[in-house]
């Protein structure tokens, strides 16, 4: 699998980030192509390479673009046989699909919707961390022993939750409040911590962000 591969992202975000881990566990040598503007002036690449969402990351393999993460962890994968994030087992792997999709499509929206000031998203989002909580029971990590799709999908709670908490007065994962999902986000940023994005720069990142949408709170 000597063909080029490339990701098309920003380091700030934990959507093209998340790929970029799962490379770099299995050891994969890629390239970074940052994307400047995700908002306004959108690349000609990224246009061209998915024009239906129009969204980072992409994944080039070959030529080849992939688009949504979730996808692309998947083809990565299938793709790369050393270090697999996925079970073997077909149940297990069903479930991994299961927590993956559950944390993409009901936990980030209201998290970040609660540290703008959404009281019913801070809610929501303490709703569904307890159930993170309840399903982590005694392991390691999501996938047991070692790190899965499950983990690397929720770094935005393992990792981007500390960052943002750093710049806000509300403190969504705690560990008196969540003291098992606390945990394995110490191992998790302990596990991979030099395959994470340097955090000084996030904490500048979003610091700028809150207080260009409605000011650090």
């Amino acid at each position: 699998m000597g063909e080029e591969v490339k990701v098309l992202g920003l380091l700030a975000s934990p959507f093209s980030q998340r790929v970029e881990i799962a490379l770099k566990l299995k050891g994969i040598p890629y390239d970074s192509i940052e994307e400047e503007d995700i908002h306004g002036n959108k690349s000609e690449l990224l246009l061209k390479s998915n024009p239906v969402h129009k969204k980072i990351p992409v994944f080039f393999h070959a030529g080849k673009p992939i688009a949504e993460s979730l996808v692309i962890l998947e083809y990565v994968d299938e793709t790369w046989k050393t270090n697999p994030i996925l079970p073997q087992d077909p149940y297990q792997r069903a479930m991994a699909r299961f927590w993956a999709k559950f944390i993409d499509e009901k936990c980030m929206f209201p998290i970040w919707k609660a540290y703008h000031g959404d009281d019913q998203a801070l809610e929501e989002a303490h709703g569904y961390l307890e159930i993170l909580e309840n399903e982590l029971e005694d392991k390691r990590f999501f996938g047991g022993e070692s790190i899965g799709l499950v983990d690397i999908v929720a770094s935005f709670i393992g990792y981007w939750m500390g960052v943002i908490q750093e710049t806000q007065t509300i403190k969504l994962l705690t560990n008196k409040k969540y003291p098992k999902l606390y945990k394995w986000s110490e191992e998790f940023v302990g596990a991979v911590k030099e395959n994470l994005p340097p955090r000084d720069k996030l904490v500048a990142y979003y610091k700028a962000h809150f207080e260009a949408t409605h000011g650090s709170k």
